[in-house]
């Protein structure tokens, strides 16, 4: 048990950051990058790699605790995905695997951090960004 909830932890803090601790990342190297010349090309690329590197990062670490809370948790390993085009017709449908093996903890993890972040988003957008319209 202390073993799936450091790994929900983990997840927890990895999802959060794919939306809030990496882009701050790669807008302060942007930032370190730019110097006091103001934005240039090279700024704006250290900004996208940064952000590139990062998210993929968190995507892959994201995966990783997802397949060792499942094992943990005795959740059947899930397989390879098929792109539709490339199943057969008499295939078993995706819909009917996942109402079979259902939501692992992970998955609800970040469901609910995303769910947060755009929650957080249009409170700040509608509450307190105001307007940038010219009176």
């Amino acid at each position: 048990m202390p073993k799936r909830i450091a790994l929900a932890a983990a997840s927890m803090l990895v999802s959060i950051n794919i939306w809030t601790g990496f882009p701050l990342l790669a807008v302060w190297v942007g930032s370190q990058v730019a110097g006091d010349s103001g934005l240039s090309m090279g700024a704006l690329f250290a900004v996208v790699a940064v952000l590139a590197v990062t998210v993929a990062a968190g995507v892959f670490a994201l995966t990783w605790l997802s397949a060792q809370y499942d094992e943990l948790s005795g959740r059947p390993q899930t397989q390879r995905r098929t792109s539709p085009w490339m199943r057969s017709m008499r295939g078993e449908r995706e819909e009917h695997a996942k109402k079979r093996q259902g939501t692992s903890g992970v998955e609800r993890i970040v469901v609910l951090s995303v769910v947060a972040a755009v929650a957080a988003f249009e409170v700040w957008f509608f509450f307190f960004a105001g307007s940038s319209l010219p009176k």
